[in-house]
């Protein structure tokens, strides 16, 4: 498992910073797909637990937020956000009205989820691409702390790791591999930052805030898989899972990123 998620890492690793490098279609069309997977592995993972997430409403909804996020001077974020949400409540009243689910609330909870989380959260990866100053290194950054905090955590866990830290949701992680994280992932991503000529004190900030926070991201969507009594959302990767695995804290790793660069710089 380690082997495959080492060859897997610093295969892919190096192309999406290349990617990030070039920008434009470069970037845009592969996250495009990836995160388009991932919404097609979010809506099969919650079809698991019986619910009804039609991607004919998802994917489109994902997809129109990542065009608005990629393109801002169109600003059809927010009418779009608006829209994708009213069809969603409009989908789950048809259901109700027509009795073709039993768990109606559930399935609109489900589909607003995908749109906000898939949708407008994933559309930070655009939105940190498109910052004034500096996008591509802070970008850059975003991504490789939350891959060292993820391998830190992973390595010094399995290593060391002898308190569980969340054993219902993903019974690998330790707080020795959650604390380890924290410190190499604060500690590089500051490093990191004055290598790649940002200033050193909002990357520290940064670090620490991705170190700490983008873990649960991946526990949300463990609570998923834990439900459906799935290992992974996919098998896209060997030895990484699906591309929502790959993705659940990234998003929220590029969001935090976006509005602490934007406040702070």
């Amino acid at each position: 498992m380690f082997l495959r998620r080492f060859v897997t890492t610093f295969t892919i690793g190096p192309l999406a910073l290349w990617f990030i490098y070039l920008g434009g279609w470069f970037y845009f069309i592969p996250l495009c797909l990836i995160v388009g997977l991932a919404t097609v592995e979010y809506a099969t993972l919650l079809g698991h637990l019986g619910w009804r997430l039609p991607l004919w409403i998802l994917l489109p909804a994902v997809v129109l937020q990542l065009v608005a996020a990629q393109w801002p001077s169109l600003q059809l974020s927010g009418p779009v956000l608006v829209i994708s949400l009213l069809v969603a409540m409009l989908y789950a009243l048809w259901l109700y009205e027509r009795r073709a689910s039993a768990v109606v609330p559930a399935d609109w909870a489900g589909l607003a989820a995908g749109i906000l989380l898939l949708g407008w959260v994933s559309s930070h990866f655009f939105r940190l691409r498109g910052v004034e100053h500096m996008a591509a290194q802070w970008t850059v950054l975003a991504m490789l702390s939350t891959w060292i905090a993820d391998s830190a955590a992973y390595i010094f866990g399995t290593l060391l790791g002898k308190h569980k830290l969340a054993p219902r949701l993903s019974p690998n992680k330790t707080i020795e591999g959650y604390i380890a994280g924290i410190v190499l992932g604060t500690g590089l991503t500051t490093v990191l930052g004055y290598v790649l000529q940002l200033p050193w004190t909002v990357a520290l900030l940064l670090g620490l805030l991705i170190s700490v926070i983008s873990p649960a991201g991946d526990l949300g969507i463990s609570l998923f898989k834990r439900e459906a009594g799935v290992k992974d959302s996919g098998r896209i990767l060997p030895g990484h899972g699906g591309a929502l695995d790959r993705i659940d804290s990234l998003v929220w790793s590029v969001t935090i990123a976006y509005y602490v660069i934007i406040y702070l710089t």
